[in-house]
């Protein structure tokens, strides 16, 4: 079943927006939610022994909750429609909902006022949760790769003026502000001796401003895929510059702090899924392609693309990881984002906690 509800836009970061949106758009986001859907997978994740069953539900003390509110957005259909979490924790009696979010900071502000437990999103979203005083912590990041960030880029018309990324410089310039173009966007700027104040920052949600461009109406976008992928399969953009090599620590999945607090048993299940179906994904990039397709609504030639620019998999939170995300947190205050410099351990769990809920198959790195 599908239904489609309205939020308000960003009230997760009401307190303190004088300092990050000045002239921010006001933007009504929908929320596509979506039930437990998808077409089997039909591979050697999807067989699961029965021993293990039987181990699963020796081991529900660690399974509070009954319905896991799953948070994704356009380009985190796969775990979706493989439903390979159904597969694990129906039988132990937990059902999962699905809500699909136009980007990173609408999913941080639905699982706020507690309508998800989980989700992933990029390095940036949850660093202004926190700040606005969000009850979240990190559950489990990104794996990356020298890959990173081919998907994601700093794109104008092909027939623009605009030759370098320094160019740019007075320019009106479309992303969603508190996403990872966001820090995106701040880097590529210093990189080529610019600051934040040297561009007109307009911020939209990718999914209403791809047309915009596509239509040759804005003078540059900070996007990703899949919207980069389409716009370039359209012949109707060209690239300053993607992220990879970015000094950006990557994703994360992000909880609630008292969800994960709660249910320590039922995010070893799931980071243990996920990063599995990711790994077999990485292995079969024309299967994966096939399956996803479908749900995104777009054409071979794109999802190809898509898929080909993606880098999967999970690794542990670490204290090197959470270095680098306490830089980027620094980065935003010294920029002027933030309105005071922000303590990412306070968005951790214990160490005890975090070896509950890591696998051991889980990457360090």
């Amino acid at each position: 079943m599908v239904a489609t509800v309205k939020t308000r836009s960003f009230n997760i970061f009401h307190s303190f927006k004088v300092l990050i949106i000045p002239g921010l758009l006001t933007i009504t986001t929908s929320l596509t939610l979506i039930g437990c859907s998808g077409e089997n997978l039909k591979t050697e994740t999807e067989t699961q022994s029965s021993a293990r069953q039987v181990s699963d539900n020796t081991k529900t003390s660690g399974i509070k909750t009954k319905v896991l509110h799953m948070g994704y957005q356009q380009a985190g259909d796969l775990v979706r429609v493989t439903k390979v979490l159904e597969k694990r924790l129906e039988p132990l009696g937990v059902k999962v909902e699905w809500a699909q979010f136009a980007q990173g900071p609408q999913l941080m502000e639905a699982m706020n006022v507690g309508k998800v437990d989980l989700g992933s999103v990029g390095e940036t979203p949850p660093i202004f949760a926190q700040a606005a005083g969000a009850q979240i912590v990190y559950v489990v990041g990104r794996r990356r790769t020298e890959k990173t960030g081919r998907g994601s880029a700093i794109a104008v018309p092909p027939d623009s003026p605009i030759k370098t990324l320094k160019d740019i410089k007075g320019q009106k310039v479309v992303f969603q502000k508190a996403s990872a173009s966001h820090y995106f966007i701040l880097r590529a700027l210093e990189d080529v001796g610019l600051k934040y104040s040297d561009i007109q920052v307009l911020s939209i949600p990718n999914v209403e401003a791809r047309a915009t461009f596509i239509e040759g109406k804005i003078p540059v976008w900070v996007t990703g895929d899949p919207h980069l992928a389409i716009a370039e399969k359209m012949g109707k953009v060209r690239v300053l510059r993607n992220s990879q090599g970015l000094d950006s620590p990557g994703g994360y999945y992000i909880a609630g702090k008292q969800f994960a607090i709660d249910n320590p048993e039922l995010l070893r299940i799931v980071i243990e899924e996920i990063d599995k179906i990711e790994r077999w994904a990485e292995a079969h990039p024309k299967e994966t392609a096939k399956l996803i397709a479908p749900e995104q609504k777009l054409p071979p030639n794109v999802m190809d693309l898509v898929i080909s620019r993606r880098t999967y998999g999970l690794r542990a939170i670490s204290p090197d990881l959470v270095k680098e995300q306490q830089r980027v947190a620094e980065y935003f205050y010294r920029n002027g984002l933030l309105p005071k410099p922000l303590n990412i351990q306070e968005a951790l769990l214990t160490p005890e906690q975090y070896a509950a809920i890591t696998p051991p198959t889980i990457s360090q790195k």
